[in-house]
């Protein structure tokens, strides 16, 4: 069936709204080509998944997690099926975009780069 899915566009829209203060803060540094000149979109849909930042140009898949993905056995079938479909995962941890954001924002340039 082609047209929206509108189950997934409901469900990006609220998580776009509900962001945590780690993705809010991330997003500042990533919207309107500000990283690497790349465009970025936010909380995109990618098969069954939505990921928190995509750039679809460079394939690069970015996630922000809280405590609750530590050794998170989903996020290992999540990440396999991005790498299936050609996108690379970068995953960070809240702690680290809030308290070194320059430090995050440079391994997403390298990866932007590979």
């Amino acid at each position: 069936m082609r047209g929206p899915r509108r189950k997934v566009t409901s469900l990006s829209r609220r998580l776009r709204i509900n962001q945590t203060d780690a993705e809010r803060k991330l997003w500042q540094s990533l919207r309107n080509w500000q990283v690497g000149g790349c465009k970025f979109v936010r909380q995109e849909a990618l098969g069954a998944y939505i990921c928190d930042f995509v750039c679809r140009e460079r394939k690069l898949v970015i996630e922000v997690d809280g405590g609750q993905h530590l050794d998170s056995r989903a996020d290992g079938i999540r990440d396999r099926y991005m790498t299936r479909e050609g996108y690379r995962v970068r995953r960070f941890w809240n702690n680290d975009v809030l308290s070194n954001l320059e430090g995050v924002l440079t391994i997403i340039e390298v990866a932007l780069k590979e």
